[in-house]
């Protein structure tokens, strides 16, 4: 093997100037590119519209070295569900609760009709408990909405309705340790949350019952829509005095008549939401499809305030369903709020989900008394979603990242509200240290869903429950624990900030390919594929954690940006760069060359035979090694060839326009479903490649996500030549030790030019998958392909003989030839001289004072490209002088 390391000429331009670590250090979070954080200006309770002015702000840096929330586990429910019960059926984890000392978390599982409890006591490994089916509660159809644990009791809500016009539900408690039902009452109604008071006296739940979506509302015209309110009966809210024995516990109806709802979108039907309760005995109501809130004092149930919770205008974001980062529309919409806790002092938050007419995309602080706005997210919510690559566009017409969940909780003194994104999949954490300006200081990620947020400051840990299951695609429902201050895994591990001339996060997901940046040791070359359109070349600066992605090419053809299934991206030393694009047939599959800016020059086809055995799995990466007539171009094709059994590595020679093609042999599975193939390719040295193959699993059912190097030979033009694989790194176990759902797509792995290695996962776009982006820095080339770039180390000494004091050549042979690092000799042990290497041969030159024999050892130390080696001793024998 050969060790070759070239650095090539600058591109045509030069697009980022400085800018990543610039805006590193101005937008806080150890990296974290935030989006706008605005204060809204302050509007009358009953109107309270607001617009982003502060759009384009940087939010204000954070303590770096304040404490993060690691992720400590991730618990899949269906191995919590009982014996007989198939493990594919759907099960979900909706709203959670947990026992008094911490240990025990109970959370609903409405589609499973049950509840589940979890044993949380070590929150790196949860372990089920079993569940309570709600059919040894009451009827097999009954559906759990909510829970709350009591003291060594377990509110558990649920809705009993036989239809939307006959809503019926009850609050049932059973007993936490033997699960046996203690009391039941009937609630009058179909009820949705619980909340109980901090001094444990109330416990509130609301009422919904909710509109039926395909029914026109009470009394409609010709001109009415379906689901449009008012539709009978009217929710209200369930208080509950816990005094006493469980089965003395008596609802008592809140009613919201319309007289005290005025200004809100249909009073007479109230559709309370979410509810909360501070240590003032006060209730917060939210009437999402009402878009407003109500404040009761409960000692007295007299209603003290209730407003609209306004429309915001928003200048800036995506409204369209078409796979494209377009930050330009600009709405006029209700939030309607979903959650709502009390976040200080007479102050109230509201995760503005929105439903049937809105949706702000955000969240926003109230002041309780009289609905005055004292803060809203603004775009900033939806512009840390695009900054983590979470975007979900296929939400983007629909009320975007939809903040749902919403909570508040005081850790050694710090008091932090989190915010769930359900469409994209994580949680936003803010510092309310002032709680008129949350300062974002970390984003968690969960699996599909986040619905329930539970914080349990006892012990440091906060909760996140999950509701989307999909077993078809692999993506199960969850319960993740994240720990305050640990060793967790702390995420994300890209962030993107403002292109130049911008001021808006870069929008970017589905990273499946990695480049080394030719001019940048600490820069890689990334890209999406079909996900998003147009494709889209993208810059990280991995010199900080995480990385910053700091800029962004768009591909054109003809000055028209293109559409392109990038799978693999490999920058040319002269400027410009290698694109494989996947196409939807064998024939659509082709190598693109692009100048610097992205422009297609070259469109270069698959031979036609190879081509045609192609189904939809074609390219799958791409790596490029020399320039001008000594350029080659390396391939990996995901699958076999049809009638084949092995995936094929590909070696064009540019100059004669000439394939040769290489028999990779892949692992096999044996799960129904699966398959293993290849996802990218890298030049290692000049005759070894190294590829990634991996399943298509995810989850605990992952088995293969690995890097292997092939030695190529010279090959044959006729025939495919079979190669041999050598297991380089197993990345399973680092991808397990996230701690939450093991990605699907391991696609990228790149070299810097400083011989650092670097793996990331394909995203998918947020579509059918969790959305978390994963990059992995394995480390140098010297060490994770030891064995391919190992080097061979002699030393050679003239004669054996020296006078004492005399200076006398040595030459070191290092081979195959490194181009950087250094020789070291050393004389009995101790450094005698040393020098930097450049190519095979380095000669020295040395002294040895003492007379006798004495013993000279050289080592070459390797560097980021070629492993050390250290030569065998060579005896001199030294004379007096």
């Amino acid at each position: 093997m050969s060790l070759q390391h070239t650095t090539g000429v600058p591109r045509g331009r030069r697009l980022r100037g400085g800018l990543a670590l610039a805006a590193v250090g101005a937008l806080a979070l150890s990296g974290l590119a935030l989006g706008t954080t605005t204060s809204a200006a302050r509007t009358a309770p009953t109107a309270p519209t607001t617009t982003d002015a502060g759009a384009g702000a940087l939010a204000e840096p954070v303590d770096e070295q304040a404490a993060r929330f690691g992720r400590t586990a991730t618990y899949p429910v269906h191995l919590n569900v009982p014996e007989g019960v198939d493990p594919l059926d759907e099960t979900v984890a909706e709203i959670s609760a947990v026992s008094e000392d911490g240990e025990t978390l109970v959370y609903t599982d409405a589609a499973g009709r049950r509840i589940g409890f979890l044993d949380i006591s070590d929150p790196s490994a949860p372990e089920g408990l079993g569940t309570l089916d709600l059919s040894e509660l009451g009827d097999a159809e009954d559906e759990p909405t909510s829970v709350a644990v009591v003291g060594d009791h377990v509110l558990v809500v649920v809705n009993t309705s036989p239809s939307y016009t006959a809503p019926s539900g009850r609050v049932d408690v059973v007993d936490l340790e033997s699960r046996e039902l203690v009391a039941s009452h009937d609630l009058g109604g179909q009820p949705d949350s619980i909340a109980v008071s901090p001094s444990g006296e109330y416990a509130a739940i609301a009422m919904e019952n909710e509109r039926d979506e395909d029914a026109l509302p009470d009394g409609a015209g010709d001109d009415a829509d379906e689901g449009d309110l008012p539709q009978a009966p009217a929710g209200f809210v369930q208080v509950l005095e816990l005094d006493g024995a469980p089965a003395t516990w008596t609802p008592d109806p809140l009613l919201l008549p319309a007289e005290d709802l005025a200004g809100m979108d249909t009073p007479e039907d109230p559709e309370p939401e979410y509810v909360d309760i501070n240590a003032d005995d006060e209730l917060v109501v939210s009437l999402q499809e009402n878009n407003g809130l109500v404040v009761v004092d409960l000692p007295t149930r007299e209603l003290t305030s209730a407003f609209s919770a306004g429309n915001v205008v928003l200048e800036g974001v995506d409204t369209t369903d078409d796979g494209v980062f377009n930050t330009v529309d600009t709405i006029d919409v209700p939030r309607e709020p979903d959650a709502v806790h009390w976040v200080g002092e007479g102050l109230v938050a509201t995760a503005n989900e929105g439903d049937w007419k809105g949706g702000s995309r955000g969240w926003t602080v109230f002041e309780a008394a009289t609905g005055e706005v004292v803060w809203d997210a603004g775009t900033s919510f939806e512009d840390l979603v695009l900054s983590v690559g979470s975007f979900n566009d296929g939400r983007a017409d629909n009320k975007g990242a939809e903040p749902e969940g919403l909570t508040y909780a005081e850790y050694d003194g710090v008091p932090y509200a989190f915010v769930g994104s359900e469409r994209s999949n994580l949680v936003a954490v803010y510092d309310m240290t002032d709680p008129t300006e949350p300062a974002l200081t970390q984003v968690l990620p969960t699996t599909n869903g986040p619905e329930g947020l539970l914080p349990i400051p006892s012990r440091d840990l906060l909760v996140v429950s999950s509701e989307v299951d999909e077993s078809d695609v692999g993506v199960r429902a969850s319960v993740a624990l994240f720990e305050l201050g640990t060793d967790g895994v702390v995420w994300p591990d890209v962030v993107s900030v403002p292109a130049p001339g911008e001021d808006r996060p870069i929008g970017w997901g589905a990273l499946g390919a990695l480049s080394g940046d030719q001019h940048d040791p600490k820069g890689l070359w990334s890209a999406s594929d079909s996900a998003y359109s147009p494709a889209r070349i993208y810059h990280l600066d991995v010199s900080s954690t995480p990385a910053v992605l700091d800029d962004v090419i768009e591909v054109t053809e003809d000055g028209e940006p293109v559409a392109l299934d990038v799978e693999g991206i490999a920058e040319r030393t002269q400027g410009g760069f290698w694109l494989a694009s996947e196409g939807k047939t064998g024939p659509e599959n082709a190598l693109v060359r692009t100048d610097a800016d992205g422009a297609v020059v070259e469109t270069v086809s698959l031979p036609t035979d190879v081509a045609a055995g192609l189904g939809k799995w074609g390219l799958e990466g791409v790596a490029v090694r020399g320039s001008g007539s000594a350029e080659t171009v390396y391939v990996a094709l995901q699958r076999p060839l049809s009638g084949e059994t092995t995936a094929r590595i590909g070696r064009y020679d540019v100059t004669g326009s000439t394939w040769t093609w290489f028999g990779y042999p892949l692992e096999t599975t044996s799960t129904a479903g699966d398959w293993i193939g290849l996802s990218e390719i890298t030049v290692v040295d000049k005759d070894t490649v190294a590829v990634i193959e991996r399943d298509k699993l995810m989850g605990p059912a992952a088995a293969v996500k690995r890097v292997y190097t092939v030695d190529l030979p010279a090959g044959s033009a006729d025939a495919v030549t079979p190669v041999t694989k050598t297991l380089a790194v197993d990345l399973l176990p680092a991808m397990t030790a996230r701690n939450g759902w093991t990605q699907e797509k391991l696609e990228g792995l790149g070299i810097t030019t400083r011989g650092r290695v670097y793996a990331v996962t394909d995203n998918d776009g947020v579509d059918d998958a969790t959305g978390e982006t994963q990059l992995f820095a394995l480390g140098r080339v010297s060490s994770v392909f030891a064995a391919d770039v190992a080097t061979d180390t002699t030393l050679k000494v003239k004669g054996k003989s020296r006078r004492a004091g005399q200076a006398f050549r040595v030459v070191v042979v290092v081979k195959p030839g490194p181009q950087g690092g250094r020789v070291v000799l050393e004389v009995d042990g101790k450094k005698a001289a040393s020098t930097r290497v450049d190519g095979r041969t380095t000669p020295m030159r040395v002294r040895i004072k003492g007379s006798g024999r004495h013993t000279l050892v050289a080592t070459y130390t390797g560097d980021g490209f070629a492993a050390g080696s250290t030569s065998k001793a060579v005896k001199v024998r030294v004379t007096r002088k």
